[in-house]
């Protein structure tokens, strides 16, 4: 009715549901369970998921059709790992929280577990950080998280020391990267933004294989 429906892990869906999905879309009819009277869904759509579409697509397990009814603004948010500096400040979000429900005075972290949570890979992204976070509060008997309390995965993580590239072809990467993430991956977009020709663009994305 003029909301929003957000369906998450889009990319879980069977074909079988894939396809009354995309009669939906297409439509706006549906038939709720029990009922047997089409309704018409009057809403706004976002999805997620973590699978590359384009390649389930490839391999026969996502509707090609339904790809692009749904793709038609695509936004790419890159993992934990693509953005290292969010890291402490997601956990120093969540650090608060935990703390409050379990009734801990717990206001922080200290420097060697900020190195670890930057040196970590995060193949469960956001939702891993917090529940790491959690779990550190749980252990943690001080008033700042310490390495006792991380996994062992994390506690044997090795700390990134080395000094950022300054060299002109890391920031010309760094830079198109994020201008391609902010444009959700739309190259003509991005070369705008740039202010270089799109020609020029593709060559530099498979230069630096971005």
């Amino acid at each position: 009715k003029g909301g929003t429906l957000f369906l998450d892990e889009i990319g879980e869906l069977s074909l079988p549901l894939q396809a009354k999905l995309l009669r939906v879309l297409e439509t706006g009819d549906y038939l709720p369970v029990g009922d047997t009277r089409t309704q018409k869904a009057d809403v706004r759509w976002i999805t997620a998921t973590h699978r590359d579409l384009k390649h389930e697509v490839q391999e026969g397990r996502f509707r090609e059709d339904l790809y692009y009814r749904l793709s038609g603004f695509a936004i790419r948010l890159p993992g934990l790992a693509e953005r290292k500096s969010d890291i402490p400040l997601l956990a120093q979000e969540f650090i608060p929280r935990s703390a409050a429900r379990l009734k801990k005075p717990i206001t922080g972290m200290d420097e060697a577990v900020r190195e670890r949570l930057q040196a970590y890979a995060w193949p469960g992204h956001v939702r891993e950080l917090r529940n790491v976070i959690e779990r550190a509060c749980i252990l943690c008997e001080g008033p700042l998280l310490d390495l006792a309390s991380l996994p062992l995965e994390l506690q044997s993580a090795e700390p990134a020391h080395a000094a950022p590239a300054f060299d002109l072809e890391s920031v010309e990467r760094e830079h198109i990267r994020r201008v391609l993430a902010q444009t959700g991956g739309n190259k003509t977009l991005a070369a705008e933004l740039l202010g270089i020709g799109l020609t020029t663009l593709y060559a530099k994305v498979k230069r630096y294989d971005l």
